[in-house]
């Protein structure tokens, strides 16, 4: 059990390639279901700000997904708003 333990401390991080074809690395912050659909909350691993970004999970086939960004305001919110509730006694949000 101890082990398991020390896997959940340790940080998740995520290399993404961006539009312009730029490797990019995101810490791993939680995935969420809203409407059906998965989304992943990830913050830029190398920015001084601590920013979240909120990725949709497109499956591509059983062992590959892709990684859409989300521009309906409705679902970053109603995500982003799950995320903080089950966090709100652990993080500190600046709104």
């Amino acid at each position: 059990m101890e082990n398991d333990n020390l896997m959940e401390e340790e940080s998740s991080i995520l290399t993404l390639t961006d539009e312009d074809g730029q490797e990019v690395d995101f810490e791993y912050l939680d995935s969420v279901d809203y409407a059906g659909k998965e989304y992943l909350v990830l913050m830029p691993a190398d920015q001084a700000e601590t920013q979240i970004v909120i990725l949709e999970v497109e499956p591509v086939d059983e062992e590959n997904e892709n990684y859409l960004s989300v521009n309906d305001e409705a679902v970053l919110d109603a995500v982003y708003g799950i995320f903080k509730e089950r966090y709100k006694d652990i993080l500190t949000f600046e709104d």
